[in-house]
């Protein structure tokens, strides 16, 4: 991509701004730019799209982003020591990076755009906060909610957890959130060569597409119904579920007390906390 953009190696890069990745932010840079425009492929087209990007780093897969055609990119990030770096793509770009310093937990992403405006999301998810700005996501107040979709890099044992139905090892809470509300498949596989520093796991990249209309449900009773039957997942329903009404809450949603959490789907999960 050196020559499709005109901007030096990723590695130039890192070593002129002395970026090397630090684990307490959860760093890992992915070097291949091969790899991060596959990642951006997978969103789809990016024509006129405002793409939010998050702990973009020495701005490899911002680079791709724009390289494919978004509108603009909207790159949320911690470290100060890549500002530099992510403005030299934005000069690259006239008009099209903007760069906010800040931490993406506290960041409004639904604010930063009209609500009319397309927007996806793509990211090298730091693995530190990974979980839990998908479940940010995942859990707006408005839905269809402000993104049409989310392609996201975790460590593969969360995205098995992402896509995960039941009766399946991976299948826990998240597996029913997502269930829930979003259609979502594991894209492909980084191995962990493809960073810089290699993380000690594989990395997967997970797309995810909101439904236009999942069951409807409260959000906060579904997470306290999923909390505590996982919470207790190798016990009976009966058992776990007993702070909630345990056998009388499950007989009244017609499922048998002695089952446990991962064989319940996404909808009879639903029906649970629609009772509750």
């Amino acid at each position: 991509m050196a020559a499709l953009d005109g901007l030096p190696p990723l590695r130039d890069v890192i070593a002129r701004h002395g970026l090397d990745a630090r684990k307490a932010l959860g760093q890992n840079f992915l070097l291949d730019l091969n790899l991060t425009q596959k990642v951006a492929r997978t969103a789809g087209s990016l024509e006129g799209v405002t793409v939010f990007e998050v702990g973009p780093g020495p701005g490899g897969l911002t680079r791709a982003i724009l390289a494919l055609g978004a509108k603009k990119v909207v790159a949320v990030e911690r470290d100060s020591r890549c500002l530099p770096a992510l403005a030299e793509i934005a000069g690259h770009y006239p008009g099209r990076l903007d760069v906010i310093e800040g931490d993406a937990l506290k960041t409004d992403f639904a604010a930063l755009v009209p609500a009319e405006e397309p927007v996806k999301i793509i990211a090298n998810l730091p693995y530190n906060v990974g979980t839990q700005l998908l479940i940010d996501w995942l859990l707006p107040g408005r839905w269809p909610p402000f993104w049409q979709s989310l392609t996201l890099m975790f460590q593969k044992e969360v995205g098995q957890r992402i896509v995960a139905r039941e009766d399946d090892d991976h299948y826990g809470r998240l597996g029913v959130l997502c269930g829930w509300r979003t259609d979502a498949h594991m894209a492909f596989d980084i191995p962990p060569q493809a960073f810089t520093p290699p993380p000690k796991v594989t990395s997967t990249v997970v797309h995810l597409v909101p439904r236009p209309s999942p069951l409807p449900c409260d959000a906060g009773k579904l997470e306290r119904v999923t909390h505590a039957a996982f919470g207790q997942r190798r016990k009976m329903l009966r058992q776990s579920l007993k702070p909630l009404g345990g056998e009388a809450l499950l007989l009244k949603a017609d499922i048998d007390p002695a089952r446990r959490a991962e064989t319940l789907s996404v909808e009879e999960f639903v029906r649970l906390a629609n009772l509750l």
